[in-house]
C-alpha cells in the first residue's frame, strides 16, 4: 500500500484480509409488540381497556360464533397494498361488505389488492386473523396509511385482537382515536357508502347456523371458553 508507513500498511492488510473471511450479518429487527406489552402501552396512555379469552378464530363467522355475546361494536382490519406499493390498513365493522374498487376510489388511491402474509408479519408484525388497528405499535416507520369506518366509531365500546386471535379487546371510539395517534398516524375517515354495502349481522348468522358447526369449531380450537366467560379486566382511573 503505496503511501502509508510500512507498519500501518502491514496492520491494514490484515484488517483487509480479517473483513474479507468475516460474514456481515444486517442487525435484527425488533420483535413485534406482545398483547402484554401492549395493554401495558395502553395503561401508559390511561386508557381503559377489558380483554376476553377465546378459543383462536380465523374469520368473522368464527369469531360471532365463539366469542360470546360482547357488548359493543366487532370489527374487522384488512392490510391492503395499493398498485404502486402503499400500505393501506382498513377498520371496519365486521358486518361491512367491503369493495375494495370503491374504497380506492373514494380514497384517490390506485388499486388495490390484499397484502402478503409475509408482508404483514414484517410491517404489523401479526399473522392473518390477527389483524387489527393495535398492530399499529409495530409500524414505527409509519409505512401503513390508516382508514377507519365512521359508523364503526359511532360504537361504544369497540372490540379488537390485541395482536393475537385468541383474544378480543374492547376499548372506546375516542381511546382507539389517542392510541392511533400514539403510535404517529394521522387515520382517515370514511363514510360507510364508500366502503360497501351493510349486510346482515354476523352474530345473527352465527345464531342462525346449526349447533353443529359451532360445536365443530370448539372442537377445532380447544383453548378458551365458547362462552367467552374467561375475561381479563384491566382499566387505568
Amino acid at each position: 500500500m503505496q503511501g502509508f508507513a510500512p507498519g500501518l500498511a502491514a496492520e491494514l492488510r490484515r484488517d483487509l484480509c480479517a473483513c474479507a473471511g468475516r460474514r456481515i450479518v444486517p442487525p435484527m429487527p425488533p420483535a413485534p409488540c406482545s398483547p402484554e406489552a401492549l395493554f401495558a402501552r395502553l395503561d401508559s396512555l390511561a386508557i381503559q381497556h377489558r380483554t376476553h379469552c377465546h378459543p383462536p378464530v380465523f374469520t368473522v363467522a368464527e369469531a360471532a360464533a365463539l366469542r360470546g355475546r360482547l357488548p359493543g361494536g366487532h370489527c374487522k382490519s384488512l392490510f391492503l397494498k395499493d398498485k404502486k406499493g402503499g400500505l393501506w390498513l382498513l377498520v371496519a365493522l365486521e358486518e361491512r361488505s367491503i369493495d375494495l374498487k370503491r374504497l380506492a376510489a373514494a380514497l384517490g388511491a390506485p388499486r388495490f389488492s390484499f397484502a402478503s402474509p409475509k408482508l404483514l408479519w414484517e410491517v404489523l408484525g401479526v399473522r392473518p386473523g390477527s389483524v387489527t388497528p393495535f398492530a399499529l405499535v409495530n409500524d414505527a416507520a409509519q409505512l401503513v396509511s390508516v382508514v377507519l369506518d365512521q359508523g364503526m366509531l359511532e360504537l361504544d365500546p369497540l372490540n379488537y385482537h390485541p395482536l393475537r386471535n385468541d383474544r378480543t379487546t374492547a376499548i372506546a371510539p375516542g381511546d382507539l382515536l389517542r392510541f392511533i395517534a400514539a403510535c404517529g398516524h394521522r387515520p382517515r375517515i370514511v363514510q360507510p357508502a364508500a366502503i360497501g354495502a351493510r349486510r346482515r349481522s354476523a352474530l345473527k348468522t352465527a345464531a342462525a347456523a346449526p349447533a353443529a358447526l359451532v360445536i365443530g369449531l370448539a372442537r377445532r380450537h380447544v383453548l378458551g371458553s365458547i362462552s367467552g366467560e374467561h375475561t381479563l379486566w384491566r382499566t387505568n382511573l
